[in-house]
């Protein structure tokens, strides 16, 4: 795994773990932010569960209501895991002791992992709710390199870009071994 890296925080920063991951829909996000957060028991901020209205599918909240609830998290909790596509939340996580993963297997990888996630109750009311809107996320993943939003490939490049702290990039599918380096990686910061 070719992990592209910059780190220059001080060893005092280094020993704690706030760590923001973006991507595509279907990149690997929710998969590494959840491993990380299990192996180094640290409270996470999955940011559909701030963005979109609770018990609603695709009805997003207030913008500021979404950025003072990722606020509220970060000040919360000392270390933490934030994972999502929306680059104007994860902004809000963006400090020079906070690292960005960002994931960017490309759209075919993305994809295939849209096909074969799991059920996720806490956006859908059943797993048949969740298949019905398959076809329509399919082809919105298909757009991530030509989008123009805040979650598309323009605006997580200019997040990582201009990222205050150390960024790293994967730009292959997600597996264990990779998660693992990246648990070993993040715990030696």
């Amino acid at each position: 795994m070719n992990i592209a890296s910059e780190d220059d925080r001080s060893p005092e920063a280094r020993s704690l773990v706030r760590a923001v991951v973006i991507g595509n829909s279907g990149s690997g996000k929710s998969t590494l932010a959840g491993h990380l957060a299990r192996a180094r028991h640290l409270p996470l901020l999955d940011l559909d569960t701030v963005a979109w209205e609770p018990g609603k599918v695709a009805v997003p909240r207030d913008a500021e209501v979404a950025r003072r609830d990722v606020a509220a998290f970060i000040s919360q909790h000392e270390q933490w895991i934030i994972e999502g596509c929306y680059a104007a939340l994860a902004r809000g996580a963006a400090r020079a002791d906070s690292v960005l993963i960002f994931l960017n297997p490309g759209v075919a990888a993305s994809q295939a992992h849209c096909r074969a996630r799991p059920w996720e109750p806490h956006k859908y009311a059943s797993q048949a709710q969740q298949d019905g809107h398959l076809d329509f996320l399919l082809k919105w993943v298909a757009t991530y390199e030509t989008r123009e939003d805040d979650m598309g490939l323009a605006a997580h490049r200019v997040l990582f870009e201009q990222w205050p702290g150390p960024r790293w990039e994967l730009n292959e599918p997600l597996n264990a071994a990779a998660m693992n380096e990246l648990t070993k990686k993040l715990g030696s910061l």
